[in-house]
């Protein structure tokens, strides 16, 4: 058995010695690390500078890595702006995500686990007709959404903007396929004390699937927040506009508030980036699970 020695990377028997062109592809592939890091900071970095700059710093025709001085005062200048309600669009925003995400979440898992587990004559053909759902671009059903919510009087109102988004398909698709692979044998252990499919649901598959719930909830509060077209169609009043209405209005046709833009800008992806740190490993690990399986 030829010895190795332990490295930070894979094992090697002592001795070995990487020959020239090995070297070459390990220099270079350090070297587009590298690059795809940058281009991926590049526009936070971008961000951050403008958004602690003046518009003269923003504007000028010399570039400099930061401001001499820093605007901090951006940012109260930001939520004190009388014409867009920043504060109040970034609270709908999180009550639409999260009021959203938690709908869909239960609608969904619900749906998929009653699909892939709960014998019934007809489950295939639901299946195969919420998959065909997927399949309907979106501006098909818009105007007819739009129509409902408005005759219902939901028009720049929480409820229109939460209530039609609540069921995905996709998810119900992704949590049948996760469900069909998940161990029967915990399940036959709960209906052996009594429990019924409800019970089942509840108090062992999902305490067990939360890995999976995370990642698809991460993903889909993320969508919520980053929502727009909706959102600009049923806020038509500015006590309803989410934050990504409420960025679209520093750009008019007059003027273009820049160092506000970029500041409001860095307020709306906080949120996000701090939720993509902390379960990003439930998102990997979630993808991983949601394989397809017969």
């Amino acid at each position: 058995m030829a010895v190795t020695e332990r490295t930070t990377g894979t094992p090697q028997p002592i001795g070995f010695r990487q020959s020239p062109w090995g070297r070459v592809g390990t220099v270079l592939r350090w070297i587009a690390l590298f690059i795809a890091v940058v281009l991926f900071l590049l526009p936070f970095y971008l961000i951050l500078r403008n958004a602690l700059s003046t518009e003269a710093d923003i504007t000028a025709p010399t570039w400099t890595l930061f401001p001499k001085d820093l605007q901090w005062g951006n940012i109260p200048e930001l939520f004190n702006d009388t014409q867009v309600p920043m504060a109040r669009a970034m609270y709908n925003s999180a009550v639409v995500g999260v009021l959203g995400t938690a709908g869909q979440l239960l609608l969904a898992s619900m749906a998929g686990y009653g699909l892939a587990r709960i014998p019934y004559r007809h489950a295939d053909k639901i299946f195969y007709a919420i998959v065909a759902t997927l399949m309907i671009p979106g501006a098909v059903t818009f105007i007819p959404s739009f129509i409902v919510v408005s005759s219902l009087g939901w028009v720049s109102s929480l409820r229109g903007l939460i209530i039609p988004t609540l069921f995905s398909g996709f998810a119900a698709f992704l949590f049948r396929q996760y469900f069909l692979g998940f161990p029967r044998e915990l399940e036959e252990a709960a209906r052996v004390d009594g429990a019924g499919h409800f019970g089942v649901f509840w108090r062992i598959v999902v305490p067990n699937s939360l890995p999976f719930f995370a990642a698809l909830a991460a993903i889909t509060f993320i969508g919520n927040w980053n929502s727009f077209l909706w959102p600009l169609v049923i806020g038509q009043d500015s006590s309803s506009w989410t934050i990504q209405v409420a960025l679209s209005t520093f750009i008019t046709a007059q003027t273009i508030n820049i160092h506000e833009l970029f500041m409001a800008v860095a307020v709306s992806i906080l949120p996000l980036v701090l939720i993509f740190a902390f379960l990003q490993r439930y998102l990997i690990q979630g993808v991983t699970q949601s394989g397809i399986k017969d």
